[in-house]
């Protein structure tokens, strides 16, 4: 991780000081400021979460995917707390929750089984109970391409987008964009004002598909 810290244009950050240590090494939080010369230049209007949602564990003697710790938990709501804008978390391995998605309503494919942990570490309380985070990006399933709500929070895969992965013959590779829109008033801009998120696939068209509105000021 500090070598990808450490490589040209790269933001990523090792894991940051906090009053207890921090399970992983990807845990850090970045700030997404206005426009420059704008009044909303030193001011976030977007605060980014990451958390490293580990590796392969063993856990009662069986090997399962790793899970995000109570410690990673407890600075992203001590940070949290400290902020006013609205929050988007991003990791790896998705939670046990998603696995109910396949029964609800869904924008995307859902075409493989939820590769995550045996162990349930209550992630979704947790995200639930700081407000400000209003959608999570996931990954590690790489045919999983779909956007689903839990309990008020929105939940999307990135879509398998390497070439160095396992994929699906005949379903294009696609990485998922995520469009802040800001407001303006009297032409000032005064915050945020949409967050929609679309597909763009490697075709030949390089075509966009299943955009969505996953947070309005309005709502």
């Amino acid at each position: 991780m500090s070598l990808i810290s450490l490589m040209d244009y790269s933001v990523s950050q090792v894991n940051p000081s906090f009053e207890d240590p921090i399970d992983g090494f990807g845990n850090y939080n970045l700030q997404v400021h206005g426009p420059y010369g704008s009044a909303l230049a030193n001011s976030s209007v977007l605060s980014l979460f990451f958390l490293d949602s580990g590796d392969r564990v063993t856990v009662d003697g069986r090997r399962t995917y790793g899970w995000i710790r109570n410690s990673q938990l407890d600075w992203l709501q001590h940070v949290s707390e400290k902020q006013d804008a609205l929050g988007l978390g991003f990791f790896h391995i998705p939670i046990p929750e998603i696995k109910q998605l396949y029964y609800q309503k869904i924008v995307g494919e859902f075409q493989e089984a939820v590769a995550c942990s045996s162990v349930n570490s209550q992630v979704l309380e947790k995200l639930v109970a700081v407000k400000n985070v209003k959608a999570v990006f996931i990954g590690h399933d790489h045919t999983n391409d779909f956007c689903g709500n839990l309990d008020g929070i929105w939940f999307c895969y990135g879509g398998g987008s390497g070439y160095h992965g396992y994929g699906k013959v005949g379903w294009s590779r696609r990485a998922r964009v995520i469009h802040a829109q800001l407001s303006k008033k009297d032409s000032t801009w005064v915050g945020l004002e949409r967050l929609t998120t679309w597909k763009r696939l490697d075709d030949k068209m390089l075509s966009k598909i299943d955009k969505q509105l996953l947070w309005s000021h309005e709502s």
